[in-house]
C-alpha cells in the first residue's frame, strides 16, 4: 500500500524558497501569509528573523490545521549591526548598496515548521552567514537597479543568479542566504520524526 503524505505548505511566495524545496524532491504547496512584517516590533536582526518566520507559520497554520506550515524569513545586518530590511523604492535600495559595499554583512535565515496533529508540535531553528562584497561603483549600484532584483528582497540583493556579481566573498550556508536553509530544514524534519512532503522512492 503506497504511503500517504501528509500536507505540506511553504508559507511564503519567495520563487527562490520554492525553487530550493522543489530541488529537494518536495511535494508542497505554497499559501503566502496575510500577515505583515511590521506588526513584529522586534528590531534586534537575529531576534526579529526567527520572530518573524514564527508570525508567517502560525498566520497560515492557523487557517490549514490538517497541514504541516513551513515559515520562513532572512534578514541582512550590516557590519554595525544596522538591521536592512526591504527596501521601499530605488533610492532607498541604492543607499543600502552603498552602505554594504565593500563591507561584510551578517544573513540571518530562520525556519519555523508547525506540524499538526498528535505527536506534533513547533520546530524552529536559526542560521547565520557572512556575505562580503566587492566595493561597489557608481556603475554597479545603477547596474543592479536596472535589474529591478534588488525589490522585496532584505538588504537590496540576492546572491542566486547575477546577484552573486556583487560577492566577494560568502562564509556560512549559501542556500541560508538564498532564504531557505537547507541543511537546517533536513535537521527540523528529521527533530519532528517525519518526511512531510518528501516523495518517497517506490
Amino acid at each position: 500500500m503506497p504511503s500517504v503524505r501528509p500536507r505540506f505548505i511553504l508559507a511564503s511566495a519567495s520563487p527562490q524558497r520554492k525553487s530550493l524545496l522543489e530541488g529537494l524532491g518536495m511535494a508542497f504547496e505554497v499559501v503566502p501569509p496575510g500577515c505583515l512584517e511590521s506588526d513584529s516590533a522586534e528590531t534586534d536582526p537575529a531576534k526579529r528573523c526567527s520572530a518573524l518566520a514564527k508570525m508567517k507559520a502560525e498566520d497560515v497554520s492557523a487557517k490549514h490545521l490538517d497541514a504541516a506550515v513551513l515559515g520562513c524569513d532572512t534578514l541582512v545586518a550590516a557590519a554595525d549591526g544596522t538591521l536592512l530590511e526591504k527596501p521601499v523604492d530605488a533610492r532607498n535600495a541604492r543607499r543600502m548598496l552603498r552602505f554594504l559595499g565593500g563591507q561584510e554583512a551578517t544573513v540571518h535565515s530562520a525556519l519555523h515548521l508547525i506540524v499538526p496533529g498528535r505527536g506534533g508540535g513547533a520546530y524552529f531553528g536559526r542560521n547565520a552567514s557572512g556575505v562580503r562584497f566587492r566595493a561597489l561603483t557608481d556603475a554597479d549600484v545603477e547596474w543592479w537597479i536596472s535589474t529591478g532584483l534588488w525589490r522585496d528582497r532584505s538588504g537590496a540583493f540576492q546572491i542566486d543568479g547575477p546577484g552573486q556579481l556583487l560577492i566577494e566573498r560568502l562564509e556560512g550556508d549559501w542556500t541560508g542566504v538564498v532564504g531557505l536553509p537547507v541543511f537546517l530544514l533536513g535537521r527540523l524534519l528529521k527533530e519532528a520524526g517525519t518526511p512531510f512532503g518528501m516523495k518517497l522512492a517506490s
